[in-house]
C-alpha cells in the first residue's frame, strides 16, 4: 500500500482513537474526571483560558469518532479514487473531525461554538462537493438550518455573562431550578433540535445525502447529527419537567414521522438517512425521560452500525452503476456476497437483532422506558416507531438481496476494492462485538428489570409484526391496486415528511425569492434600466461619440460656421 494521504490520515486517526478509547476505559474503571485549563494569553491582568473536560464520556466518544473517521478515510481511498481533488476532500474530512473534537471536550460555551460553527461550515463544503444545482440547494438548506442553532448558542453565551463565566458544567446543579438556567436550557434544546434534525428542522437531513457517501457515513454516525444529542446529554441535569415533556413529544413525533416515511421511500441513501432521524429521536426521547447515560450508550452503538450501513450502501451504489433506486436491485447476495453480508449485519443491528451492537442499547432502552413513568401516547409512539424500523429494514433487505435480478443493464460483477473492504471489515467487527463490550464497560453491575410478561413480550411482538409487515410491503406486486397508487394523497403526505420541506424550506424562501424576482424585473430590468446606471452609461456613450465626431470634423464645422456667419452678416448689410 502506498503512503498516500488517505493511508497516513487513517493511521494517525486510528492510533489516536485507540489511545483515547483506552484512556476512556481507564477513566471508566477508576471514575476519573480531569479539567485542564490552558492559559492562552495574559494581558494587563486579564487572561483568556481554554478549558478542556476529560471524563469517560468525552474520551470514549472522541475515541469512537477518531476510529470511525479513520476507517471512513481508508474506505474513501478507493471510493474517491477517481477524484482529482482527493487531497482537498481528505483535508475537509479532517477539519470536520477536528471541529467535532473541539465540541466534545469543551465544557465552555465559547469553544463549543467554535466546534459547532466548524461543523456547520465544513458540512456545507462537503455537501456541495459534487458541484451541481441540487447539491448547492441541499448545502444551502443544511447551512441555513444549522445557523438557527448558532444564533441560539450565541444567545446562550450572551446570557451566561450573568453567571460570571461560560463553563456551563459549573452551574448545572445549583442553578437547575432558576429562570436563567431554564432559559439557557431552552436555547440549548433549540440548537440541538436544529443539529439533530428534529421536527420542524428535519428536512435538511435527507437533503444532505447530496454529499459523497463517505461523508454521509461520517455525518450520520458520529459527527454532525450527534452533536446536538451530545449537548443535550451534557445539559440534561438542568432540564425541568416542562422542557423534558416538550423533548419527549418532539422526539416521539420525529421517530414516528421518519419511520413511516422510510417505508414509502425508494432511494437507498434516503431510507438510511430517515433511519438515522428515527434513531436520533430515540436518543432524545431517552434523554427526556432521564436516562442520559443510556442515550449515550445508544449513541456509541448506533455510530458503529450506521457508518457500516452507509459504507455498504456506497458499495451497492457503485456496483449498480451509480443507481440508488432499490426497485432496480434484487438478488445482489449472489453477486456481491461480502458487501451483502456486511449490509445485512448492519441492517439487523439497526433492527435490534439479539447479540449485535444495536440490541444491547435499544432493547435496554425499551425495557427501562417500559419500567418508568411515561404517558401512553409517547409509549405508543415509541413501540410503533420500533416496529416501523424493523418494517423498513426488512423491506430494504427484501428489495436489495432477495427476489430476481432487476438490473436495467448488465454490470461487471466485482466486489468492492481492498481498502473499502478493510474499512468495512473493521466496522463489521465493531458492529458485532461493540455492543457487548460497551455493555460490560458502561454497565458493570447487572440491572434488575421487573416487568409483567406482556410488557416484556411486547418488544418481541412488535419486532415480529414489523418484520412481517415489511416483508408483505416488499412482496407486493406493482399495479393499479397498489396502495401508494390508490391512496396517492396519503402517500405523498407521508413520503414528503408530512409536507415539512414545503413549510421549512419552500414556505420560508418562496416569498423572499418571488419578491426579489419581482423587484428585479420591475426596477433593475425596468425603468431603472433607462434612468439608472445603465441609462446614464448609454447617455455618456452617445455624448462621447458626438464629441469624437466633433473633433474628427473640426475643419468642416469651422467652414460651416464661417459660411453661416457670412450669410448672416450679408443679410445684415443689405437690410
Amino acid at each position: 500500500m502506498n503512503l498516500s494521504i488517505c493511508f497516513v490520515s487513517f493511521l494517525f486517526l486510528f492510533l489516536l482513537g485507540l489511545a483515547f478509547t483506552l484512556f476512556g476505559i481507564y477513566f471508566v474503571m477508576f471514575d476519573f474526571t480531569y479539567f485542564v485549563d490552558w492559559g492562552v494569553v495574559m494581558l494587563n491582568g486579564s487572561s483568556v483560558v481554554m478549558t478542556f473536560l476529560f471524563d469517560w464520556m468525552s474520551l470514549l466518544f472522541v475515541g469512537f469518532v477518531f476510529i470511525i473517521s479513520s476507517l471512513v478515510i481508508l474506505y474513501s481511498d478507493d471510493y474517491m479514487s477517481g477524484d482529482v481533488n482527493i487531497v482537498r476532500f481528505i483535508a475537509l474530512v479532517l477539519l470536520f473531525v477536528v471541529s467535532m473534537f473541539f465540541l466534545i471536550i469543551s465544557p465552555n460555551m465559547i469553544s463549543i461554538l467554535l466546534g459547532w460553527d466548524g461543523l456547520g461550515l465544513v458540512s456545507y463544503c462537503l455537501v456541495i462537493y459534487y458541484q451541481n444545482v441540487s447539491s448547492y440547494n441541499a448545502g444551502m438548506l443544511t447551512v441555513l438550518s444549522n445557523r438557527v442553532g448558532d444564533v441560539a448558542l450565541l444567545m446562550v453565551i450572551a446570557w451566561m455573562i450573568n453567571f460570571g463565566g461560560w463553563n456551563f458544567v459549573y452551574y448545572l446543579d445549583f442553578l437547575s431550578s432558576s429562570f436563567e438556567m431554564v432559559l439557557v436550557s431552552s436555547l440549548v434544546i433549540l440548537a440541538a433540535m436544529t443539529s439533530s434534525a428534529q421536527i420542524p428542522f428535519s428536512s435538511w437531513l435527507p437533503a444532505a445525502m447530496a454529499a459523497p457517501t463517505p461523508v454521509s457515513a461520517l455525518v450520520h454516525s458520529s459527527t454532525l447529527v450527534t452533536a446536538g444529542v451530545y449537548l443535550l446529554i451534557r445539559f440534561s441535569p438542568a432540564f425541568n419537567s416542562l422542557l423534558s415533556s416538550f423533548l419527549l413529544l418532539v422526539s416521539g413525533l420525529t421517530m414516528f414521522m421518519a419511520g413511516l416515511g422510510a417505508n414509502f421511500e425508494y432511494d437507498l441513501k434516503s431510507i438510511i438517512a430517515l433511519s438515522t432521524l428515527s434513531q436520533l429521536g430515540l436518543m432524545i426521547m431517552t434523554i427526556s425521560v432521564g436516562l442520559s447515560g443510556l442515550a449515550f450508550f445508544h449513541l456509541l452503538t448506533h455510530a458503529l452500525f450506521k457508518a457500516l450501513l452507509f459504507m455498504c450502501a456506497g458499495g451497492v451504489i457503485h456496483f449498480m452503476g451509480d443507481s440508488q433506486d432499490i426497485r432496480f436491485m434484487g438478488g445482489l447476495v449472489s453477486c456481491i456476497p461480502f458487501t451483502s453480508s456486511c449490509l445485512m449485519v448492519s441492517n439487523f443491528a439497526l433492527c435490534g437483532m439479539p447479540f449485535l451492537a444495536g440490541f444491547y442499547s435499544s432493547d435496554y432502552i425499551l425495557d427501562m422506558i417500559s419500567m418508568g413513568y411515561v404517558n401512553l401516547f409517547s409509549f405508543f409512539l415509541l413501540f410503533l416507531s420500533t416496529g416501523l424500523t424493523v418494517c423498513y429494514s426488512f423491506r430494504l433487505f427484501y428489495y436489495v438481496f432477495c427476489g430476481d435480478f432487476c438490473f436495467f443493464s448488465s454490470f461487471s460483477f466485482e466486489e468492492v476494492n481492498y481498502n473499502m473492504s478493510y474499512g468495512m471489515v473493521g466496522l463489521l467487527i465493531m458492529s458485532i462485538f461493540g455492543g457487548s463490550f460497551l455493555m460490560w464497560l458502561i454497565c458493570p453491575s447487572p440491572s434488575v428489570i421487573c416487568l409483567p410478561w406482556y410488557l416484556k413480550l411486547l418488544t418481541l411482538f412488535v419486532l415480529l409484526l414489523g418484520g412481517w409487515l415489511g416483508y408483505s410491503l416488499a412482496g407486493s406486486s406493482f399495479g393499479d391496486d397498489l396502495f401508494s397508487v390508490r391512496g396517492y394523497d396519503y402517500s405523498v403526505f407521508v413520503g414528503s415528511m408530512w409536507f415539512m420541506p414545503f413549510f421549512s424550506t419552500y414556505g420560508v424562501s418562496s416569498f423572499p425569492l418571488s419578491f426579489g424576482y419581482l423587484s428585479m424585473s420591475v426596477f433593475d430590468f425596468g425603468w431603472l434600466e433607462s434612468f439608472g446606471g445603465q441609462g446614464f452609461y448609454w447617455l455618456l456613450v452617445k455624448l462621447g461619440k458626438f464629441n469624437q465626431w466633433f473633433q474628427y470634423n473640426g475643419l468642416k464645422i469651422f467652414l460651416g460656421f464661417f459660411m453661416v456667419w457670412f450669410i448672416v452678416l450679408a443679410f445684415a448689410f443689405l437690410y
